[in-house]
């Protein structure tokens, strides 16, 4: 698994300044069958069999993207990681980086039901959960679903939205239920968002509160393609071949049942203490480190947890490390927190800040 190691721009980290060894015979010898302990039971949590099968998965998923999508690998392994966190992605990029088709392609490798909204100034709510309809026949109002219904959603430039719809989607994304007339409705499961936003215009889009941008677990930054990325783009365009062919050729590799007893699993990924007083130092880091105006909440501390569960276990191990967590930190915060006027002022960005935080802050020893 070692293409999943560059796979996010993560900010390197200091040398580690844990404590020196025990200074006593005694103490080394109870830390050292601490330890033995310890990877036992990480290694009894999960079988060899099972992290095999999550590389398999990671692998199959990344061969039948590759069908259609080139290139954005960050993309891609940040939202299957947040597909099997149980979270949601925020993508910003320009328009024409393939957003829709990456989405339709993942929905059909991974067997769910896709679904597409376009997000627009006069989208109401009811256009994205449902409303009720009345039925001439039985003389009865009854729930037509929205296009909110699918399991794995693109919801397309939802900056361009009033706050009110904005306010419906990120609702679902919470409850995992959509409510119409007093009515709870389940989504089905999983339930998985990418969310896309353009950052070049700013002309009819409606900025995200941050409350609400908060629920993301991710935000993912989409660049260009590299040279020989566009080139074989164009080359595969050249073949004359429709989307929908392409589309066809994905073969699912998964299905909703599977994608859910998968996500069990990744809970079971160990997690040490120190590396939890690492996540929290950095979260806690953000609201009070310099050229930042506030910083993140609890939630961005659950959400480099869980993330940093899931990579470790798409890359072989049962248990997180102070890597997982440093490669995941620019995209789980990025959308967390603000830059101060002064930072903006000099031409500071806010991956730049977040990644002197990081290396900032000591790296435990596990």
């Amino acid at each position: 698994m070692n293409e999943l190691e560059n796979m996010f721009d993560s900010p390197s980290t200091p040398e580690s300044t844990a404590n020196d060894a025990p200074a006593t015979p005694d103490d080394a010898m109870a830390a050292s069958i601490a330890e033995q302990s310890e990877q036992e039971v990480v290694q009894a949590s999960i079988s060899d069999d099972v992290l095999r099968r999550f590389a398999d998965v990671y692998a199959s998923l990344n061969r039948e993207l590759n069908k259609v999508f080139v290139g954005q690998p960050e993309l891609v392994l940040g939202s299957i990681v947040a597909l099997f966190s149980g979270g949601h992605v925020l993508v910003e990029s320009a328009p024409g980086l393939g957003k829709t088709l990456f989405a339709s392609a993942l929905g059909r490798a991974l067997g769910c039901d896709f679904g597409r909204i376009q997000f627009t100034p006069d989208l109401m709510p009811s256009d994205v959960v449902g409303a009720p309809v009345f039925n001439v026949k039985t003389q009865e109002f009854q729930f037509r679903a929205g296009p909110v219904f699918a399991q794995i959603l693109l919801a397309d430039e939802i900056n361009r939205a009033p706050a009110k719809t904005h306010a419906a989607l990120l609702e679902a994304m919470q409850e995992g239920a959509a409510t119409v007339d007093g009515v709870s409705h389940p989504l089905p499961s999983p339930f998985f968002v990418i969310a896309t936003q353009n950052p070049i215009e700013s002309e009819g889009t409606y900025r995200l509160p941050e409350a609400q941008i908060d629920r993301f677990m991710f935000k993912i930054v989409a660049d260009y393609p590299s040279e020989n990325e566009e080139l074989k783009i164009l080359a595969d365009h050249g073949k004359n071949v429709s989307v929908k062919e392409k589309l066809e050729a994905v073969q699912p590799i998964l299905d909703a049942q599977t994608i859910l007893e998968l996500r069990k699993i990744v809970n079971d990924v160990y997690v040490a203490p120190q590396l939890f007083d690492y996540i929290n130092k950095i979260v806690r880091a953000t609201r009070q480190f310099p050229r930042l105006t506030f910083g993140a909440s609890p939630r961005a501390g659950i959400a480099l947890t869980q993330g940093s569960r899931a990579l470790a276990i798409f890359q072989g191990r049962a248990f997180a490390t102070p890597d997982d967590v440093a490669r995941l930190a620019l995209p789980t915060l990025r959308h967390r927190v603000a830059m101060s006027p002064e930072a903006e002022i000099e031409g500071r960005s806010v991956d730049e800040i977040l990644s002197s935080l990081v290396r900032s802050i000591s790296v435990p020893r596990i």
